[in-house]
């Protein structure tokens, strides 16, 4: 599936894409990608029936942040790193700071919580206040130990001139990032680690979707099939709004 221009179409067009991404998604890692003892399950946004995410959940027992599961399995990073085109740790985040910004995440099922998948959606760059609603839930979760994959579609806009991740990533490192300017879309997988480490693969329009690295411990990680179950997601919109994104690609 070629990443499409989604502003060529309404925000609920892209909504309807959305929600259905989620599904094939979480439907994709529970029946083969993940290993066992380990679960996605659609997020629901607070007081609201809207999915707006997937949340990966671990039957094993609970456990400090950082620390590795002795019955996780997947890929090892220093056997099989990810493979994106930037691989870049943040700085070093003090006890008091991860404190203040650290979420206690936890369903009631009072299974942990070790990774989320958070797909962007228009309403999230539709002003700093709601730009800034959701770097402060990703970074929170993120110094909260718990894993992170954004899939950002949406091209950078007045509240996120440098893309979602930018933003992010502003209040990780010293140091900004600066999307190629061909290529402005973004996937980005944040391992939280003692020291953040974020997997960044650049996007342009037309461009097939590569899979992800999704982790579940600081060092394992499991590959996140975006490339088919998009296709899937894709194949559910209307024809008459394929046809007006389609016509841009060809």
């Amino acid at each position: 599936m070629p990443v499409q221009d989604w502003t060529r179409v309404g925000a609920g067009i892209f909504h309807h894409f959305h929600c259905a991404w989620i599904q094939t998604l979480g439907q994709a890692l529970n029946s083969s990608v993940l290993p066992k003892g380990f679960y996605a399950l659609t997020e629901q946004v607070a007081g609201e029936s809207i999915p707006d995410g997937l949340v990966l959940e671990s039957t094993a027992p609970d456990q400090p942040a950082g620390s590795v599961s002795r019955h996780a399995t997947g890929l090892a990073v220093d056997q099989f790193p990810p493979r994106t085109a930037l691989v870049v740790e943040g700085d070093e985040i003090d006890e008091y700071s991860r404190l203040q910004r650290a979420l206690s995440i936890r369903h009631a099922s009072d299974d942990r919580i070790v990774a989320w998948v958070e797909i962007v959606s228009r309403g999230n760059k539709q002003s700093r206040t709601s730009l800034a609603r959701f770097v402060d839930k990703a970074v929170g979760t993120i110094l909260s130990g718990i894993h992170l994959l954004v899939i950002d579609l949406i091209p950078p806009g007045r509240s996120d001139p440098r893309g979602i991740h930018g933003a992010i990533w502003d209040q990780l490192h010293a140091v900004p990032y600066e999307p190629p300017s061909a290529k402005p879309l973004t996937l980005v997988a944040y391992a939280a680690r003692t020291v953040p480490v974020a997997y960044v693969e650049p996007l342009a329009l037309g461009q097939i979707l590569p899979d992800m690295p999704l982790f579940l411990t600081p060092q394992l990680y499991v590959n996140a099939p975006l490339e088919t179950t998009g296709q899937q997601a894709y194949a559910m919109v209307p024809e008459r709004w394929r046809l007006v994104l389609d016509s841009a690609n060809s």
